[in-house]
């Protein structure tokens, strides 16, 4: 599917990777476009779902002390109906921020947004365990961040 995008497209996906609340003339002038052209090229590549939605990335620092968990569950075996059940709960806990299913010993791994350690524990207790079908819980607390992106790397234009 990128291979129906030229240099201009990917340009102008770049772009609003770094900024998306640049207009649609400002972008333009930075790729090389008039205003109308890249305006007609933007709608083109959220109507193909190449853009999925455009967002604000806050500063969490902002909101206080926080640190990332990285919670690797270990789950046992679900029916269809407890893995949508599974998939509601953590969908709806907005203190996990991302979720994934993994290959290997362990079968999910969950990015948490956690105050301090003591909460975490809780959270472990109250929470994380009481989903359908968790069975054991790695945790790996996080002490700095090195690198955090949204920031898709694209082909070359």
């Amino acid at each position: 599917m990128a291979d129906d995008l030229d240099r201009l497209d990917i340009k102008i996906l770049d772009r609003l990777q770094i900024d998306a609340s640049e207009s649609s003339s400002e972008i333009a002038e930075r790729v090389g476009l008039s205003q109308s052209p890249c305006w007609r090229r933007i709608q083109r590549l959220k109507e193909e779902g190449y853009i999925k939605s455009q967002v604000a990335v806050l500063d969490r620092e902002k909101f206080g002390e926080s640190m990332y968990i990285f919670a690797q569950l270990k789950m046992g075996r679900l029916n269809d109906e407890a893995r949508e059940r599974f998939i509601r709960a953590i969908e709806g806990i907005p203190e996990i921020t991302e979720a994934y299913t993994l290959f290997g010993e362990m079968d999910v791994m969950l990015k948490v947004l956690a105050p301090s350690m003591a909460w975490y524990q809780n959270f472990t207790f109250r929470t994380l365990l009481r989903l359908p079908g968790v069975e054991d819980i790695r945790s790996t607390a996080t002490l700095s961040e090195m690198k955090c992106t949204h920031r898709l790397p694209l082909p070359s234009p």
